[in-house]
């Protein structure tokens, strides 16, 4: 997969273009602590639509410049990686971090994009100081092997978890091969994110995705994500965090069923 030099970071993507030309292009988004390989379940939209997946600065086989990052930094990665590969306007859909990246787009660069799919994700912090917290003890003290079981539990249901301990394995795997200094700049973002003065601008059509299991974005906060924008819908999937991976099927069609 090709890695390209942009807005001051290398940032590592994959284009699948198999569709064919017509068709629409979907960006997807990483959660925190992950990378692009976060969406495998979602390999068959390909079939429907121009897939671009690509690892947020930080994560995966991107870069990761000092910090702190900013959600408008990681927007900007967006669209340089769009301008890069001469796509004028996409569908996007994010989980977690990667539907705070689709509100900051949605709101300051609209005309880029049709229908935004925004996955168990919040759309303001309510304790920085939480997010400070992790910041400091990271750096200062455990790095990122020191939360990432604790994540998994947040990540997944108990269900889920013990009947898919190798799926499990893979995530904690992958949030320990992430750089520290890439973990705690993106922390520092959704510290300093808040997009509820800029939600109600938004004419997108969008498809709030909650997990009735979630610990870390709670069904509540997608409530009121949704009905904060002007055209928002709520989908609850049984599922924790990632629901995309733990309820990979429901997820994939209330996508594709969304976006048509």
């Amino acid at each position: 997969m090709p890695t390209v030099h942009l807005n001051h970071s290398h940032i590592h993507y994959e284009f699948d273009e198999s569709a064919g030309a017509d068709k629409p292009v979907l960006v997807l988004s990483n959660s925190l602590g992950t990378s692009m390989a976060m969406w495998e379940p979602q390999r068959p939209l390909s079939a429907h639509y121009r897939v671009l997946r690509y690892d947020t600065r930080g994560h995966g086989g991107s870069s990761s410049e000092p910090g702190p990052y900013t959600m408008a930094q990681l927007g900007q990665d967006v669209i340089a990686l769009m301008d890069h590969l001469g796509i004028a306007k996409a569908h996007f859909c994010g989980l977690s971090m990667g539907g705070m990246v689709g509100m900051h787009l949605a709101i300051h660069a609209p005309q880029r994009f049709d229908k935004l799919v925004l996955a168990n994700t919040n759309a303001f912090t309510a304790s920085p100081e939480f997010w400070q917290k992790r910041i400091a003890t990271l750096i200062e003290q455990d790095g990122i092997a020191s939360i990432a079981d604790g994540v998994m539990v947040r990540f997944f249901s108990p269900t889920f978890a013990s009947q898919h301990p190798d799926t499990v394995a893979r995530f904690k795997a992958d949030m320990l091969a992430t750089s520290l200094t890439g973990y705690t700049a993106c922390c520092a973002a959704i510290r300093d994110m808040d997009f509820r003065a800029g939600l109600p601008s938004l004419k997108h059509p969008v498809l709030v995705i909650v997990g009735n299991k979630d610990q870390a974005a709670p069904p509540e906060q997608g409530h009121f994500l949704a009905s904060q924008v002007q055209s928002g819908a709520v989908l609850a999937l049984d599922a924790a965090h990632i629901s995309n991976v733990e309820a990979a099927d429901a997820f994939s069609q209330a996508v594709r069923r969304f976006l048509g």
